[in-house]
């Protein structure tokens, strides 16, 4: 795995060498880095794992209602792990990653923190943005313009992740999906199937982030086993 800036001064916080799509950091021999190395010796933990199974969770727990599982129609029990787990987890991952010079990560962590931030702010009583629109059409559209953002920026992150490794293509690629289905089943209120069809590929895209975030959190010392990932190849 190639390895970039290897000098001191270059790459992460002390000249450490990082990995420039991954989640870590690795030191000159190629080996992962531990969160803490002794007294007076501390090194920045991996955020992606917190990250990926926060966003995880939330969107399972969401698409579950867009196919009815169980009869579950109403998207309120997200709430709770849109402003927790899927918004905050999320958004101070984005922050350490940040810390940790992985811009790619920081965007999209810290993205979709607010993304989740910002649809709970949608469901919560008293903000007064449902009871604006009186139950009309004008929801559902405006809804659909509030997912045609997204799909625009995940369409986005997708390109920025292809020379980066198979589960995280695979995960912005489901995740695109996703926002597609459910932007185009608000447009078309009538189409149900469709917008079951959006919360199918969340189903998809949920298990993959818990995947990827698994193998991440399992590293090659620290496991019995290790999930792989698959890395892309990259630009000399």
């Amino acid at each position: 795995m190639p390895l970039n800036g290897a000098g001191p001064g270059a790459g992460g916080p002390g000249g450490v060498p990082r990995n420039e799509f991954g989640w870590n950091f690795f030191n000159a021999d190629g080996t992962r880095q531990m969160a803490i190395q002794g007294p007076g010796h501390r090194k920045f933990g991996n955020p992606g794992p917190l990250g990926l199974i926060s966003f995880a969770s939330t969107t399972l727990i969401l698409s579950l209602v867009n196919v009815n599982a169980r009869g579950v129609k109403e998207p309120n029990i997200v709430i709770g792990m849109a402003l927790g787990v899927g918004g905050l987890a999320q958004l101070l991952a984005g922050m350490w990653e940040f810390a940790c010079g992985n811009t790619f990560g920081a965007t999209a962590f810290s993205s979709y923190g607010g993304f989740w931030f910002a649809y709970a702010s949608v469901l919560i009583p008293g903000t007064g943005i449902l009871d604006a629109y009186n139950g009309t059409t004008d929801l559902d559209n405006a809804l659909g313009f509030f997912l045609l953002a997204w799909f625009i920026f995940t369409f986005i992150m997708l390109m920025a992740s292809l020379r980066s490794n198979l589960g995280l293509v695979l995960l912005f690629f489901f995740l695109d999906l996703t926002f597609m289905f459910l932007m185009i089943g608000s447009f078309l209120p009538a189409k149900v199937n469709i917008t079951k069809a959006g919360g199918g590929f969340g189903i998809v895209t949920a298990f993959i982030a818990y995947y990827v975030g698994a193998s991440e959190l399992i590293p090659r010392e620290a496991g019995y086993f290790t999930l792989p990932v698959y890395q892309l190849p990259r630009r000399d």
